[in-house]
């Protein structure tokens, strides 16, 4: 029951947050402008490149945490959970004011505006990285919750702040002031908040009493855990946020406005993938440590394709109708006719990345972490020159577009080194048969149906309803075609539950 009640949570929290960014973002366009929206753009690209110098403490607090709830005895833990408070604290003080020095140096160097003012730009920057700071301890805290298997106090703390920082920041940019930096002292003030709470809720589950000193012991404990489980969660960071940040550089406000926005519908897609890994990853691990491996080919292949029955419908559909859907979402005709390419693109590309979520928790599974770490450094050893020469020529869409491509090279480039190590010999069976096979049928479908409305002339509203319906027609194709997938669908609520009918 309570890896339901997880599992649920973690949904409900995505899709809240999901919900909550397609209702305000509008807002924030209307009152702040394009200009404006890339310094938010460029605000979350930081946070997350900030994330690397939490060095796997997060993961490790989880893991520890989760060992002393199997044991009953929570004295290390705690122990451990005051040092790393101390840490993170102490880290996120200077955050604040390194990007506080480093604000000047942004703003008139680094970041290129043709409507805002230099001096507002600075102290944007410096407010954006206060924000940071007081973020910076959430995740541990959050990762102690997990731990405890609180994910249902995590989701509601995370979707609470979600609520405030969106609505609130809508409030003062209508009411109070319709300015960015407006915008940034309410987020300021909602972060610290959020971090009080799930420092609160922490501490609260895990139990107050014997809380230690500083525990220099229990760092040198876990170093080399938390290294290890680092290098990973580095080199993806740098591959998924490395393009933003070059093209932060290259590309005036305004367009990286456009490519900021692009990102974060394509990112909608992790509502769907998040929760699903979350599910895949323990259930392959557990089949690893038996050594079943005839059930762990079986839940691959046919999780795969269960997974992409959902998500590449959903996918192409946007990509296909993304000019209907940004007027509708934001209202500005000339905003959706200048950003549609660059978030089809965009969309292309999160969907290819979304299928390698099954070979990559299959590689975490074995506990092969130079698998990932090989195949990430690969691809930013591309990605550098092929961004940088396509965003040089064709601007944002260039940049998206070398999203799109290296995400297809990524499908076939990791699929070819994991099976050469892991389950050999079924690379080309899971590409051809679990992953193009529903491709195919998107396409084809989706295709179909995008010519048949254009000629007919609908209306956005009616282009986009009928997108829903290819979505559902697609799924039910391609359930239709695979004696498992009907099976599954049978048997949805125990899958939903456990994932033993895949197993």
């Amino acid at each position: 029951m309570r890896l339901r009640r997880n599992l649920l949570a973690g949904i409900a929290n995505s899709g809240w947050t999901a919900l909550v960014n397609l209702i305000v973002i509008p807002l924030y366009l209307k009152y702040l402008g394009i200009e404006a929206y890339g310094l938010i753009g460029f605000y979350t690209t930081t946070q997350i490149l900030l994330s690397l110098l939490d060095l796997g403490l997060a993961p490790t607090i989880n893991r520890e945490v989760a060992r002393s709830s199997a044991s009953g005895e929570f004295r290390g833990a705690r122990n451990l959970l005051h040092t790393l408070g101390v840490v993170y604290w102490v880290t996120a003080g200077i955050i604040a004011l390194v990007i506080s020095a480093l604000a000047p140096v942004i703003a008139n160097h680094w970041l290129q505006s043709s409507h805002i003012a230099p001096a507002t730009l600075m102290r944007a920057v410096m407010l954006m990285g206060l924000v940071i700071a007081f973020r910076w301890p959430i995740g541990l805290y959050q990762g102690a919750l997990m731990g405890m298997q609180r994910l249902t106090v995590s989701s509601g703390v995370n979707s609470v702040t979600v609520t405030c920082g969106n609505f609130g920041a809508v409030v003062i940019l209508a009411s109070v002031s319709p300015t960015i930096e407006a915008f940034f002292i309410w987020q300021a003030g909602v972060a610290l908040l959020g971090a009080a709470a799930m420092r609160w809720a922490a501490w609260r589950a895990i139990g107050r009493a014997d809380v230690g000193k500083f525990d220099v012991n229990g760092l040198k404990r876990i170093w080399r855990f938390s290294a290890g489980m680092s290098a990973v969660a580095v080199s993806g960071i740098i591959l998924m946020q490395l393009d933003k940040v070059m093209l932060s550089r290259m590309l005036s406000l305004e367009e990286f406005g456009r490519y900021a926005l692009a990102s974060l519908i394509a990112s909608g897609l992790y509502v769907l993938l998040t929760p699903v890994f979350n599910a895949i990853y323990p259930r392959m691990s557990a089949l690893v440590a038996t050594g079943d491996t005839g059930r762990l080919i079986d839940f691959y292949e046919t999780g795969t394709r269960l997974c992409l029955a959902l998500l590449l419908p959903a996918a192409v559909t946007v990509a296909i109708f993304s000019k209907d859907f940004l007027y509708l979402w934001t209202r500005n005709e000339h905003l959706a006719a200048t950003s549609a390419p660059i978030v089809s693109l965009f969309v292309i590309g999160t969907a290819l990345n979304g299928v390698m979520h099954f070979p990559y928790a299959l590689q975490l599974a074995y506990g092969a972490t130079r698998l990932p770490l090989t195949i990430n450094i690969i691809l930013m050893v591309i990605m550098v020159p092929l961004t940088v020469t396509l965003a040089r020529f064709y601007g944002a869409v260039g940049g998206a577009a070398a999203w799109a491509l290296l995400n297809g090279l990524y499908l076939f480039v990791g699929t070819w080194l994991t099976h050469r190590s892991l389950l050999k010999g079924i690379g080309a069976r899971w590409l051809l048969g679990d992953v193009a096979l529903p491709m195919a049928m998107t396409v084809t479908v989706a295709g179909a149906g995008e010519g048949l409305i254009q000629r007919l002339g609908y209306p956005y509203y009616i282009n986009l309803l009928s997108g829903v319906g290819w979505v559902c027609m697609t799924f039910l194709l391609t359930v239709l075609v695979s004696p498992r997938l009907r099976l599954i669908v049978r048997n949805l609520r125990e899958i939903g539950i456990n994932a033993n009918t895949l197993g």
